[in-house]
């Protein structure tokens, strides 16, 4: 075996022979980057405990990752389909392993916030450089099961992040979690070198630096007055953010369909199949993305789960998705791309739906349903539609295509957790303050009202207090767990609802399979002629 794969894959006379192990390179790839998310979700308890964090000190410790990492795949997809996408794959994992490094290290708010925030421009780099290389790598017959694997590792690091997490947390410090990441990066790399071949497109030209910043500037916006706005009020920072991503987004489309070379050509969005797909991806990470967050919350902080037991019970959701994604393989050529899609959807927001009956009685068990449900929705619909997306794209704009569907993936997922997460804990606010607030002083109340983590937090400290009762620390406890499993039950209505909607709108934007294909056909007839990519 060479040391250094070099052989462009469009030279070669038959299909590059060890591209079912490059998939494995670029899925472990993809794998951390949702495990610097999933992870943290176990380990956040230990951080605002160690660093005293507030819960918006704890919601930028999540969000630093968020902000970089969906503004800047789409410029940096299209940087790496010009000068190389493997180069760029090996930049991405050395920036990730960088702040994965000082995440362990420090010990300061702010420094753990610019560390995350480093670790999303390593993965704002390697998220479109995965699906791209993947794209360029295999035959079109086969490029079906390869973004299937690479969905499903999705899934499986959603359940894999809390478990190694967890296990770690019982015997280390938080900053034990960041490095979990570390030894994946060096293998990557050496997998990346040896097993990947180069790649990029051909005849490319110049840039689009115009645009590029334009959407720059309009992403982090809107994700920031996405977080911003529904969490802490929307004041004069969320509200000057969401016009700035307003204004700037109309800028984005007025240049990009004046500019010769686009970095997104924006009217892509008038092919249904392709607006549809994007619809569908982030319609769907909306839902999935908001429910596991708080459905995760609810295993530790209510039913008292450790992080290594929580992150077990996560289990049946990442093998549900393996389950979902054997399934898409067979039916999505039967049925087609949109009737696979729909049914996902439609699993998924019955597993959100499912949330609505928890209660202070719930147990493990009324878990299990809605996070297998969600599972096998994730294991259906986001590979077909995913595949879809870079099908439209051309050879020599993979990277954008990767970028694209990435950017509509992350801003799902991050208005799912800021929206419901929102939402979850106005409820649980108003909820606990009904239930004990003329029982308890003015600053236990703020505090036990801020988040369920305070709640408890007080309720143990009433329970050491001699001055107290431990029948009224017990009550405030029993208030705290009824507060918010009503929050999380009024939360999966709305979440359920909403994804209920976005179901019916992709049912409604997604062409059949006949308009699909004379679609297909109509658009290859007329496109420019493209310059094949150069994996090379």
């Amino acid at each position: 075996m060479p040391l250094l794969a070099k052989t462009p894959v469009d030279r070669m006379d038959t299909p590059y022979a060890r591209r079912w192990w490059a998939l494995l390179v670029l899925c472990l790839s993809l794998l951390i980057i949702v495990m610097a998310n999933t992870s943290l979700i176990v380990a956040a308890p230990d951080m605002t405990r160690d660093l005293g964090l507030s819960s918006s000190d704890l919601q930028w410790v999540i969000d630093g990752y968020t902000v970089p990492y969906a503004a800047l795949m789409l410029v940096l997809g299209a940087i790496g389909d010009k000068y190389s996408r493997r180069g760029a794959l090996v930049v991405g994992l050395l920036i990730f392993g960088a702040g994965s490094v000082m995440g362990s290290l420090v010990d300061e708010t702010g420094l753990v916030i610019a560390a995350r925030g480093i670790m999303g421009v390593g993965a704002a780099v390697i998220m479109p450089a995965t699906l791209s290389l993947l794209v360029a790598t295999f035959p079109r017959k086969e490029r079906g099961r390869a973004i299937t694997a690479w969905t499903a590792t999705s899934g499986l690091a959603i359940a894999v992040g809390p478990l190694v997490a967890g296990w770690l947390l019982e015997n280390h410090a938080w900053g034990s979690t960041f490095l979990i990441n570390v030894p994946i990066v060096i293998l990557t790399l050496i997998g990346t070198l040896t097993l990947i071949p180069p790649s990029k497109a051909e005849g490319m030209g110049r840039l689009d630096f115009g645009g590029g910043l334009l959407s720059i500037v309009s992403i982090a916006a809107l994700v920031y007055a996405i977080i911003e706005g529904p969490h802490f009020g929307w004041g004069t920072g969320p509200v000057a953010a969401a016009v700035v991503a307003a204004v700037g987004l109309l800028l984005f489309v007025l240049w990009e369909l004046r500019h010769p070379q686009p970095m997104l050509d924006v009217r892509k969005f008038r092919i249904r199949s392709f607006s549809g797909s994007m619809l569908a991806v982030l319609f769907f990470f909306f839902g999935t993305f908001g429910s596991i967050y708080y459905a995760t919350q609810h295993l530790q902080f209510v039913l008292g789960y450790g992080a290594l037991d929580t992150g077990v019970r996560l289990l049946p959701l990442a093998g549900a998705v393996f389950v979902g994604a054997a399934l898409t393989g067979r039916l999505t050529p039967k049925l087609g791309m949109k009737t696979t899609v729909v049914a996902g959807m439609v699993i998924g927001t019955v597993g959100v739906l499912l949330l609505t009956l928890i209660d202070t009685d719930s147990t493990y068990t009324d878990f299990v349903g809605p996070l297998v449900l969600l599972g096998v929705a994730i294991g259906l619909s986001v590979s077909p539609a995913t595949d879809t997306i870079m099908s439209t794209f051309p050879e020599n704009e993979l990277g954008v295509g990767g970028g694209a569907n990435d950017t509509a993936l992350e801003l799902g997922g991050s208005l799912g957790i800021a929206v419901l997460g929102s939402l979850l804990g106005t409820t649980y606010r108003s909820e606990l303050t009904d239930l004990v607030g003329s029982r308890l002083p003015a600053a236990a109340l703020d505090t036990a009202t801020d988040s369920v983590g305070g709640g408890l937090a007080v309720a143990e400290r009433l329970a050491q207090d001699p001055a107290v009762g431990p029948q009224q620390a017990q009550a405030l406890l029993g208030a705290v767990h009824q507060a918010f499993a009503q929050a999380v039950s009024s939360t999966s209505l709305i979440g359920g609802i909403t994804m209920g909607a976005g179901t019916l709108l992709v049912l409604f934007v997604l062409p059949g399979r006949g308009r699909r294909k004379a679609a297909a056909e109509e658009a290859a007839a007329t496109a420019p002629e493209q310059e094949p990519t150069r994996v090379g």
